[in-house]
């Protein structure tokens, strides 16, 4: 009698594994990627050069960067540029960092852009990329890239830019 108990109470284990076979609780659905948004206007800029004694070449140079955006953007800019000339005229680099601190689209705060440059034998490439959590106050968590054109003499930028929604 005392195994025909276990038995029982096995079977019964059996007959009650589907309640716990059965799946898995709900989980909650994945927020949302938040949307890509889009900014865009002018702005002005003056480059001063820094002369620097210590400059290993006269090629080399150190330049401040002093903005204005307007548009979706209205904001001013600051920032640090290195460059370098070649001997062939129509090719070399720059690098930069610039804060910027307004307001984008209505939420304002700052963010750093990063700048490199090149300029082979006349062709320009660029890349202007938002630094990784460089984002403050209704711009925290921004993440994206500025495209700057020159036409005319005016300066444009088109910016590519995430956000997350505030709460």
């Amino acid at each position: 009698m005392h195994s025909r108990h276990r038995t029982l109470a096995a079977l019964g284990c059996l007959v009650n594994l589907p309640a716990f076979a059965q799946s898995p609780a709900p989980q909650p659905a994945p927020k949302p990627l938040p949307a890509v948004r889009h900014a865009a206007g002018l702005f002005d800029v003056k480059v001063e050069p820094h002369t620097d004694a210590k400059a290993p070449s006269p090629l080399l140079g150190r330049m401040s960067l002093d903005k204005a955006y307007h548009g979706d953007l209205e904001a001013t800019g600051r920032g640090q540029m290195l460059t370098a000339g070649t001997a062939v005229k129509g090719s070399a680099g720059y690098v930069a960092m610039e804060l910027v601190t307004g307001t984008l689209q209505g939420r304002t705060g700052s963010f750093t852009l990063q700048h490199s440059g090149t300029m082979a034998h006349g062709a320009f490439q660029l890349t202007v990329t938002v630094v990784p959590d460089s984002g403050t106050e209704g711009l925290t968590g921004i993440s994206g890239k500025m495209a700057i054109t020159i036409t005319g003499g005016k300066h444009l930028y088109e910016f590519e830019y995430v956000l997350p929604d505030l709460p």
